[in-house]
């Protein structure tokens, strides 16, 4: 390999990592959210803020990257891990013990990577390529037994993260990034109306594990019901859209619910529109 490939390579790999890392900066910088951490207010969490959020996302770019040059050498299931194992050490270093992005390090990681293979076969999706060459191993792969993730699936049997993985990433597919270009043509020249015009077509559809670890069953429905009650108004659409939005976050803060895997797939499809077109 010529020292000039080597670089451009290089630079692409940084290229995704900053993509990836400016994905999760969108997410934070959109508001109303309902239940989650924006530049405006917590939401629901006492334990973080945007700031550590930036701060989280910003120090996960090198792992990102790593993932990308991981990818384009089409590496196993277990190298990726041990690079997202570093990079939540890293997160956690920063955050002081937070978990502020375990479960975007895993899935904007895989795309991360799906991104860096892709520079051979420029017209196949980055969900497709996980599917491709990591499914099984995602399925089969070690489980964290004290995660939330994982104490949802036991008790409720949610697929969560791994299911959404292993299939090639649907929800950011089927929903988040049609949501996105739903958004934009409700709100022309408003982008933050389209993130919270997809948020909402996310929490009204997605079996969050986060809300059902937070809220149970019974506060995933009333999540999804308020969700798609603003959708019926019009969501973006209707003139009084951020008043409904607005109080419908509050309803979220008091009752302690935060869709953090609607969060995730938010700001994947932000990444995966930027990569694919």
């Amino acid at each position: 390999m010529t020292a000039m490939r080597l670089l451009a390579e290089q630079r692409h790999e940084q290229a995704i990592a900053r993509q990836a890392v400016a994905a999760l900066h969108l997410e934070v910088r959109t508001y109303p959210k309902p239940g989650l951490v924006s530049h405006i207010d917590n939401g629901a969490h006492d334990d973080m803020d945007h700031l550590l959020l930036h701060r989280s996302a910003t120090a996960l770019e090198p792992y990102f990257a790593r993932l990308a040059v991981a990818g384009a050498n089409a590496a196993r299931m277990s190298q990726l891990r041990m690079i997202g194992i570093e990079g939540e050490a890293a997160m956690l270093a920063v955050t002081g013990g937070v978990n502020t992005h375990r479960g975007a390090i895993f899935g904007m990681g895989l795309l991360c990577a799906a991104a860096g293979f892709r520079q051979s076969y420029r017209t196949t999706r980055l969900g497709e390529i996980v599917g491709a060459l990591w499914a099984t191993d995602i399925v089969r792969g070690p489980v964290p037994l004290h995660s939330h993730g994982s104490e949802v699936a036991r008790k409720h049997g949610a697929g969560g993260a791994r299911l959404e993985a292993a299939a090639g990433f649907p929800s950011v597919y089927e929903k988040a990034i049609p949501a996105l270009d739903e958004g934009r043509a409700l709100a022309p020249g408003d982008a933050e109306a389209a993130r919270v015009h997809a948020i909402m077509r996310l929490i009204a559809s997605v079996e969050d594990t986060n809300l059902l670890y937070r809220g149970g069953p019974d506060g995933l429905a009333f999540a999804q019901r308020e969700a798609q009650r603003f959708l019926d108004i019009g969501s973006v659409g209707n003139c009084a859209w951020r008043r409904f939005a607005i109080g419908i976050h509050r309803d979220f803060v008091a009752r302690r619910l935060s869709p953090g895997g609607c969060a995730d797939l938010l700001a994947m499809a932000l990444f995966v529109q930027g990569v694919e077109r």
